[in-house]
């Protein structure tokens, strides 16, 4: 009679520090599996307290909450398939990432984290301590299943020994979140723990955005010799059952669903889209609004809001000033238009004569200068919150890597808000991903399909509008030079001379070189954004505020 094994993959989405709702997604997905009469149902990497917790997981208080609900948990779930589900344990004083089993009312085997990533936005080395790697376990007539947790499939040892000490199925447990093209990482990283262990692999990440960080699914079963099995969608919550069959060469995954994935650009957008949305649901925030200036930056902000939040609960608004342009007006308007969200305008010629007249006995005899511009944004700054604190509406910003990178913004001006979604997008992948929403329209979209970013907005020169016929290329090198640049000095930490050799002209390179590490102050006050890139400004590339050091080579 053929053995066969199910189970059931739940790359579902927490929140951290809601311990109570993450115990009842977990029961949900529990009950699902038992009415697919699962044998095995798993749940991703700390998925109990929500990840990541940062320092949240040191205190001792928390620590026992998850405990109890733990507890609780298996009670619960006593009568049924077993559960495997992520979380914190505290032994002997020492604090350890664990992957718990719950059968029959009782914890049955856990397993604790033994590879503790300590590089990008990781930082477990301060959290936790690095434990034994632990044997596999087994169910009632079922495989012997080993839980190398996360960072330990990423290296051979745990999975090796593992399979040495009787693992017939690897069930990898992920908290692992997006970067452009990590997916194809993790891939292969994985099909080569399956090729030199010849065991089935399951890999298990779960979903959502947590502060600055996109857990982007994309969970997957690989058979032995590599091939694919069962994949499932990126950015999705959802509840898979798997059937395994035990045959004379071990246990095969029978072929399941095969979900296509996007490509980058999608990917990206979908990833902003995402990752505001659980920003706003997961702190309790509702409506957004922000500064619509008619600009290409604050046009994508205003259609990501749109796309997460349904254009009922976004509010843009114009600010203009003596110079801004009848175009931008015009633009800013049908950008609204077209997203069907409110529109309102408000002058800042006002409150800019008022400013003027308070400060002219100190600038008496001054020529007006850069001073004069950042009062024209920290005026507009100042009236969008006080229409946040009025009304409840989260503060969008809107300033794109390139800005971020060197400082052409205003701190207390337009870097004013709650959430940046463009933060980590330089200014050349903003106007792909304008192109790409245009042309595109998904079901996870909250807008409207078509045209939602005027063409005219796209084709024309950026401009801040803070002085006469000011362009963005008066103060910068054109955009596509200067995120060349950006890419090589912020992404891959390439020198001066690297630059240089790649084509770029070293005065420029040293200017914009110049500008990054003058601007760390302004980054390091920066409203927080969703991870694109593999070298995202925060956790990803932390530089001291105060540096003298320059590559003059």
């Amino acid at each position: 009679m053929t053995k066969l094994f199910r189970l059931t993959m739940a790359q579902l989405n927490p929140t951290v520090g809601d311990i109570a709702g993450n115990a009842d997604q977990a029961r949900a997905a529990w009950s699902a599996g038992k009415a697919a009469c699962a044998d095995l149902v798993v749940l991703p990497e700390m998925f109990l307290v929500g990840y990541q917790t940062q320092d949240l997981i040191m205190k001792p208080a928390f620590v026992a909450d998850a405990m109890a609900h733990l507890t609780q948990l298996a009670n619960d779930c006593a009568d049924g398939p077993a559960l495997s589900i992520g979380g914190p344990v505290l032994e002997d004083g020492r604090l350890y990432n664990a992957y718990f089993t719950l059968r029959g009312g009782e914890i049955v085997a856990r397993a604790r984290k033994h590879f503790l990533p300590n590089f990008n936005v990781f930082d477990e080395v301060r959290l936790f301590k690095s434990a034994d790697i632990a044997g596999p376990f087994a169910l009632p007539d079922g495989p012997r299943i080993g839980h190398p947790i996360c960072e330990d499939a990423w290296y051979p040892d745990v999975c090796e020994a593992m399979v040495e000490s009787g693992a017939e199925i690897l069930v990898v447990p992920n908290g692992s979140p997006y970067f452009r093209d990590k997916f194809n990482i993790r891939m292969q990283t994985m099909l080569n723990r399956v090729i030199e262990n010849d065991v089935p692999l399951v890999y298990l990440n779960m979903v959502g955005g947590q502060d600055d960080q996109m857990f982007d699914g994309g969970s997957f079963v690989l058979n032995r010799g590599g091939k694919l099995a069962v994949q499932l969608p990126v950015m999705d919550a959802t509840i898979t059952h798997v059937d395994f069959e035990r045959t004379d060469d071990g246990w095969v995954a029978k072929e399941g669903e095969k979900a296509s994935l996007p490509d980058t650009l999608e990917q990206d957008y979908r990833v902003m889209v995402e990752a505001l949305r659980d920003y706003m649901r997961k702190t309790g925030f509702k409506k957004v609004l922000l500064g619509l200036s008619g600009g290409i930056d604050s046009a994508i902000v205003a259609a990501i809001a749109v796309d997460a939040l349904g254009a009922e609960n976004v509010r843009c608004v114009m600010l203009p000033s003596e110079y801004t342009s009848q175009g931008s007006l015009n633009d800013a308007a049908a950008a609204a238009k077209a997203l069907g969200c409110t529109y309102d305008t408000i002058s800042i010629a006002g409150p800019r004569a008022a400013v003027t007249e308070a400060l002219a006995p100190l600038f008496a005899g001054l020529t007006p200068d850069l001073t004069e511009e950042n009062i024209q944004s920290r005026i507009r700054g100042l009236l969008l919150m006080a229409q946040s604190n009025k009304f409840g509406e989260m503060l969008l910003t809107t300033g794109n890597k390139s800005e971020v990178a060197v400082g052409y913004a205003t701190i207390y001006g337009d870097m004013a808000g709650g959430y940046n979604p463009i933060k980590d997008m330089y200014k050349t992948r903003v106007f792909a991903a304008c192109r790409w929403r245009n042309a595109n329209h998904r079901d996870w979209m909250c807008g409207p399909a078509g045209m939602v970013i005027p063409e005219a907005i796209i084709d024309k020169p950026p401009s801040a509008e803070l002085r006469p016929d000011q362009k963005d290329e008066d103060s910068l090198p054109p955009y596509d030079v200067l995120d060349g640049i950006l890419a090589m000095l912020v992404d891959q930490e390439a020198s001066v001379a690297d630059c240089v050799a790649a084509g770029y002209a070293r005065e420029t390179v040293k200017r914009v070189e110049h500008l990054i590490y003058i601007s760390e102050y302004k980054r390091f006050q920066s409203a927080p954004g969703p991870r694109l890139s593999a070298r995202a400004f925060w956790l990803d590339r932390r530089y001291p505020i105060v540096n003298r050091w320059r590559d003059d080579n």
